[in-house]
């Protein structure tokens, strides 16, 4: 009688090695799981309370849509907010990404000095926005600031008072947020252009294509992706604004945004945290518009 022994699975990895690959994926998700997903989620249900961050949470507390009635019909701040983010957001697509794509583009033709120009110009990036709006409030201070200093106006009776005035200190504050913002589009499209296969651009010139035929017809397509990213990192980017905006004058003032208006109601004298917390699940239903676009076009690409 012959005897058949069980075939042993061979594995490539041993026991220590599923271990290390369980901690490695392991600890970063429950670290997603715990500083995303778990806040999110208390953010949505703590929308349909008026709990004040006082005591616990109960059945009482439950005051389901109520929020979001209020949040869009009676709240005077939630539209100029909102109207503040898409103005955010037109003057990032409209001004500051096209300069970080130009200044990317010049800066792919090896210039004398490119690499000291590149550090220049992301040298914003790599400081926090807290820290780029206490800069720009020294150069748009009324009494003694550069730019006052520059166009000749000094003094508290004749400097412009670019940070105070309601109707001019969002364009000042985004024209600080865009020194950041330029930096950061020209690094990523950079990036970009070094990936681009260099017959493209022989083959147009063998056809007589010039400079600018040969970047918006043929360069531009090929980089499609990589547009694409740059789009949607603008549009986030302009959504998440905060910093700047809370430094200079807590988001108020003409400066309003939705990412203030959280702020302001959740960490205020009232303490209307439910309330906070219906205003960040808009922002977080608007936001989830280009993140659910991008996704799927890659998915396409993919498949």
């Amino acid at each position: 009688m012959l005897y058949k022994g069980r075939r042993r699975r061979f594995s490539l990895t041993t026991g220590g090695d599923k271990l290390v690959l369980a901690l490695m994926v392991g600890i970063p998700v429950a670290f997603d799981v715990i500083l995303i997903w778990g806040p999110t989620l208390a953010s949505i249900g703590l929308s349909l309370t008026n709990w004040r961050g006082i005591g616990p949470v109960t059945g009482d507390n439950f005051v389901g849509l109520h929020n979001y009635k209020i949040l869009f019909t009676q709240y005077l701040l939630f539209w100029p907010a909102v109207a503040h983010n898409l103005f955010w957001l037109a003057f990032f697509l409209g001004i500051a990404t096209p300069l970080g794509i130009l200044i990317a583009v010049l800066l792919d033709r090896e210039i004398r000095g490119s690499r000291i120009y590149q550090n220049v110009f992301f040298l914003p990036v790599v400081i926090s926005l807290a820290v780029v709006g206490f800069i720009w409030e020294l150069q748009y201070a009324p009494s003694d600031g550069f730019i006052n200093s520059v166009i000749g106006l000094t003094g508290h009776q004749s400097g412009i008072d670019w940070l105070g005035d309601p109707r001019i200190n969002i364009w000042a504050v985004l024209v600080a947020a865009s020194w950041r913002h330029v930096g950061y589009i020209m690094i990523l499209y950079l990036a970009g252009l070094k990936s681009v296969d260099p017959t493209l651009r022989e083959a147009a010139a063998i056809d007589g294509a010039n400079a600018g035929q040969t970047f918006f017809r043929v360069v531009f397509p090929a980089m499609a992706p990589i547009n694409v990213v740059i789009v949607v990192v603008t549009i986030i980017e302009s959504l998440r604004a905060f910093d700047i905006a809370y430094i200079i004058n807590h988001g108020t003032n003409g400066l309003e945004l939705l990412s203030t208006l959280i702020t302001n109601n959740s960490i205020s004298e009232a303490n209307l945290v439910g309330f906070g917390s219906a205003i960040a699940v808009v922002l977080l239903v608007i936001s989830l518009g280009p993140i659910v676009f991008y996704l799927s076009r890659v998915s396409r690409e993919a498949a």
